[in-house]
């Protein structure tokens, strides 16, 4: 009785944290893009600082890492201060390196494309997502799943037909095409770096907790952020910052309030990611990635007075309809699982018993 009550229990504070970690998906995908695209709409110009700003928030993990090791510490006397070992600390530096690149290929779009064509890269990286998952970590998809994916998909891609004329004042053609391909690089990449990640949950050695999942995370923005840091040297940023916040319009301190704000939120967003991942798959981080581009549609149109056309609502139907069906697929099916358990152990229970 005390072990079914031990797994319950155990059961229910993974649930409260995927419900957590799914707030902070919300939270980092629904407003990332909005802060990003704020800094250049007030005059900022610069693509590394922007793409440093994404993963520069992971200092506040130590507070959470602080808390939980004291917790541990309390338990057992002989608790390490860090819990990861080498093998997961090289994946994670690599994962981190991969997510400073996507960073800076995504820093690039959002400074040449209005808000509404992160359709583009939401549509694309849930393909990639799904396709990576698949590869990697033998994703097995249901008809709900499936018919997610394609409806999210195509979700994004109806908001894309709108995207011909919204080519900002003053940009080329070329600029507008580079940031458009930038954008589908960055989708390609973080649709392997979201799988990439299951895989190493799967394959190392050591048991994986929330703690653990918070020093991946730790390790994993300080080295995008280092990738990104070295971009802002070659490229003079830490010469230019101060002189773009003194000929801000809007003030120093709001420049710098934007600057803070993009990184608190992005870290968010990271950390809601992997934690998914971590209580569930990479397929679901992907599908709530991009069930929320409808909201960050709609906090485009209230916040940057950006028009709200009938493809933008035919999308959010969609997406609603595709979020819709994931979770009703991943209800049943973990419905049919109990049902296929309880009749298993009716079974064997019911089987003569000879001495």
């Amino acid at each position: 009785m005390a072990e079914g009550n031990e797994g319950q229990k155990e059961k229910s504070m993974k649930i409260l944290l995927l419900i957590v970690n799914c707030i902070l998906l919300s939270i980092g995908t629904a407003g990332g893009p909005l802060v990003m695209r704020l800094y250049f709409l007030r005059g900022g110009h610069r693509v590394w600082l922007s793409s440093f700003l994404e993963t520069a928030g992971f200092p506040v993990m130590l507070l959470p890492l602080a808390v939980s090791y004291i917790r541990r510490r309390r338990s057992h006397s002989a608790t390490p201060l860090v819990s990861m070992k080498p093998r997961l600390f090289f994946f994670s530096a690599l994962i981190g390196l991969l997510t400073g690149l996507d960073d800076y290929l995504y820093a690039y779009g959002v400074a040449r494309l209005p808000v509404s064509t992160s359709a583009l890269i939401i549509a694309a990286q849930l393909a990639f997502t799904a396709l990576f998952a698949w590869l990697l970590v033998k994703q097995r998809f249901t008809a709900y799943s499936v018919n997610a994916v394609v409806l999210l998909t195509v979700a994004a891609g109806v908001l894309a037909l709108h995207t011909r004329g919204d080519r900002p004042a003053g940009e080329s053609t070329k600029e507008y095409i580079m940031g458009f391909l930038m954008t589908v690089a960055a989708a390609a990449l973080y649709g392997f770096v979201l799988p990439f990640m299951e895989w190493v949950y799967k394959k190392t050695t050591q048991p994986i907790t929330y703690s653990l999942v918070m020093e991946i995370q730790f390790v994993m923005c300080f080295f995008a952020s280092l990738f990104c840091l070295v971009g802002m040297l070659i490229d003079n940023d830490f010469k230019v910052i101060p002189r773009e916040a003194r000929e801000s319009k809007y003030g120093e301190g709001n420049y710098y309030a934007v600057l803070v704000g993009s990184a608190v939120i992005w870290q968010a967003f990271f950390l809601g990611a992997i934690g998914v991942i971590f209580c569930a798959s990479s397929l679901l981080s992907g599908v709530l990635i991009a069930v929320l581009l409808p909201v960050t549609e709609v906090l485009a149109v209230i916040f940057y007075k950006e028009k709200f056309q009938a493809e933008k609502g035919v999308s959010l139907m969609l997406s609603l309809w595709g979020f819709v069906s994931y979770f009703y697929g991943d209800i049943k099916h973990a419905m049919d699982m109990k049902k296929n358990n309880n009749d298993t152990r009716d079974a064997e229970i019911s089987l003569p018993q000879y001495s």
